[in-house]
């Protein structure tokens, strides 16, 4: 399986990544060994995550998701919007 996931950073930004395992994304971010965002923007939390049979179909998801405003990806996480679904 494959995943998108949303991880909010110490300022409040958010950060959306794609991996096969969520978990130790983030414990790769958390050392530094993430993205080049994640770097500067210290990483708190995964706050949302979504499961795809493929790795195009979460890299589209991904895509799509960083295209959106902040307050769309919050309305997301808060389950007020509408997931797309796989």
């Amino acid at each position: 399986m494959y995943y998108i996931y949303i991880i909010e950073c110490f300022d409040g930004s958010l950060y959306t990544g794609s991996t096969i395992d969520v978990e130790k994304r983030f414990k790769d971010h958390l050392v530094g060994k993430g993205a080049k965002y994640t770097k500067s923007h210290k990483p708190v939390k995964v706050v949302y995550q979504e499961e795809f049979v493929t790795k195009s179909e979460a890299l589209r998801r991904e895509i799509e998701i960083k295209k959106w405003p902040k307050g769309k990806k919050h309305a997301m996480i808060a389950n007020q919007y509408k997931p797309h679904s796989n």
